[in-house]
C-alpha cells in the first residue's frame, strides 16, 4: 500500500485526552474508526460508549457519516503532509427507555360523605 494512501489519525476525547494516533488507509470507513475507538476506549472514564452508534466523530466542524471513507472526509486545506489529523469524539448515549404511561389505580374507592341533616 503506497504511503500516500495512509492517514495518521488521533481521536480527541471530551476531557482533552487522546486515543492514538493510528495509521489508517484512506479507504477505511468512519464506522471502522468508531469500532477502533470503542475497543481502545480508556478505562475509568466517567462517560463510556456502549455501542458504535453512541459515538460521533467530528472533523473540520462536520459530523462524519458512518459510510464515508477517511479519504472522503479529509479537507484539502487542513491536510499537511506527514501531519496527524485530529478527530473529535462525542459520546451521545442512547436514550434510556422509560415508562411514559402513568399507572392508573383502577381499584374501587370508598367514598366517605359526612352530611348533616337539619
Amino acid at each position: 500500500m503506497p504511503d500516500e494512501d495512509l492517514v495518521d489519525i488521533k481521536f480527541r476525547l471530551f476531557d482533552g485526552s487522546d486515543i492514538g494516533p493510528f495509521r489508517y488507509s484512506s479507504a477505511s470507513t468512519v464506522d471502522m474508526l468508531k469500532q477502533r475507538i470503542l475497543s481502545d476506549w480508556p478505562k475509568g472514564k466517567t462517560i463510556t460508549p456502549k455501542a458504535v452508534n453512541e459515538v460521533k466523530l467530528i472533523c473540520s466542524g462536520k459530523i462524519l457519516d458512518n459510510n464515508k471513507t477517511v479519504g472522503q472526509c479529509r479537507t484539502p486545506f487542513g491536510d499537511v503532509t506527514g501531519g496527524i489529523t485530529i478527530m473529535h469524539v462525542v459520546v451521545q448515549p442512547s436514550p434510556v427507555k422509560t415508562k411514559t404511561e402513568k399507572k392508573i389505580d383502577k381499584s374501587p374507592k370508598k367514598i366517605v360523605c359526612s352530611c348533616s341533616i337539619l
